[in-house]
């Protein structure tokens, strides 16, 4: 299959946000399948497809990294693919799960109207489907396994207003760059952050498109924006890949640092640029706040449990609720930039790659090995 990575058995680390939430799975008056001794189902089969590498660096490594862990904790045996940005890819990777046994898919959709195809084909043959990160709207998977994205989006616009570069300032000139039409997370994120700008007074939006979660489209998108707007104070940016071509730009005019920048996602470079003080700050989502509890949640399913979810969403195509399970952001600001290191969410070596960066990192508390 494309993109295959077989799993290995390896121990398993948990965040506290993880312990929390996989706490909750085995809460519900379900037996846990992963008790200490338990043997694994008959059916051990967890199929993942993850979307692309180029929209956000945690889908190359952070996702299947932690995954991994959790499938071997588990006594699972996943098959983790990535469609390389393909719906056409993904839906034969898909196909190829499906023929080898999987039991469970973990789907993290390219589009909804792809994803949707998946999930049906997986319910003619009996496997049930969670929507991982990405909810796909007018689907029909069993679980939805994600971070409270509204709330994501809500933090996010709370940081921004509270950034060096504004706070205090009137009015405020704004634009905002949002992630892919195509991704149900992003229309969350910007309500969330829309209902916080809206509501600041003083506060005037300038420009609103989106960036497609692509850094080149995001470059194009925000040099057209300062091009028609000089007097731009903040940029609400949906993601940590978009906020680098914005920062860039804003570079090339002798203005980064003097304008507001949002991010997501504390990727490397996001960190970099927050130690910088050309990015007001990122959103943390430890990646073990979703992977934990989805494999988890697979090995109960593949058991022949039926847990019950903390909470439920709402298709927004249909209006069926869906079991769910949230977890909290954690908004990264300069004070405290270290915690994804700490954490072991992304490593210091990548964050701090030169000597450079190794003493930005130690003058922010980031340890170089």
């Amino acid at each position: 299959m494309t993109a295959r990575l077989n799993v290995l058995r390896t121990a398993m680390a948990t965040t506290g946000v993880a312990a929390a939430m996989v706490a909750g799975l085995t809460g519900c008056g379900n037996k846990t399948a992963s008790s200490p001794g338990a043997a694994p189902p008959a059916n051990a089969k967890v199929g993942i497809l993850l979307p692309d590498t180029a929209t956000s660096p945690r889908w190359v490594s952070a996702d299947p990294t932690e995954l991994r862990k959790q499938c071997a904790a588990n006594k699972l045996t996943c098959y983790i693919d990535n469609a390389n940005g393909s719906a056409t890819t993904q839906q034969s990777q898909a196909q190829a799960l499906i023929n080898a046994g999987v039991g469970v898919l973990l789907v993290v959709n390219l589009d909804s109207g792809s994803g949707k195809a998946i999930e049906a084909l997986a319910q003619q043959h009996n496997v049930v489907t969670i929507d991982y990160d990405r909810l796909t709207a007018g689907g029909t998977a069993s679980y939805y396994v994600s971070y409270d994205n509204v709330k994501v989006g809500e933090d996010q616009g709370t940081a921004l207003t509270g950034a060096a570069q504004v706070k205090g300032k009137s009015p405020v000139n704004y634009v905002e760059i949002d992630g892919a039409p195509t991704d149900n997370n992003a229309a969350q994120f910007a309500q969330g952050y829309n209902s916080v700008l809206s509501k600041q007074p003083g506060w005037n939006k300038l420009a609103d498109q989106t960036g497609n979660w692509d850094a080149a489209t995001a470059q194009i998108v925000f040099t057209t924006m300062l091009g028609q707007h000089p007097d731009i104070n903040a940029v609400m940016v949906a993601n940590d890949t978009m906020a680098q071509s914005v920062i860039n730009v804003l570079k090339s005019q002798g203005l980064a640092g003097k304008v507001a920048v949002s991010g997501q996602d504390a990727t490397a470079g996001g960190l970099v640029n927050v130690m910088s003080g050309t990015q007001a700050f990122t959103i943390y989502k430890p990646v073990a706040g979703e992977a934990d509890v989805a494999i988890k949640l697979a090995g109960q399913i593949l058991a022949g449990q039926k847990p019950t979810a903390p909470t439920t969403v709402k298709d927004p195509s249909n209006g069926r609720e869906i079991p769910a399970y949230l977890a909290d952001p954690t908004v990264i600001t300069k004070a405290n930039v270290a915690l994804p290191v700490t954490d072991g969410y992304v490593g210091a070596a990548a964050v701090c790659p030169t000597s450079a960066l190794v003493r930005l990192c130690a003058a922010n508390g980031i340890k170089t090995p």
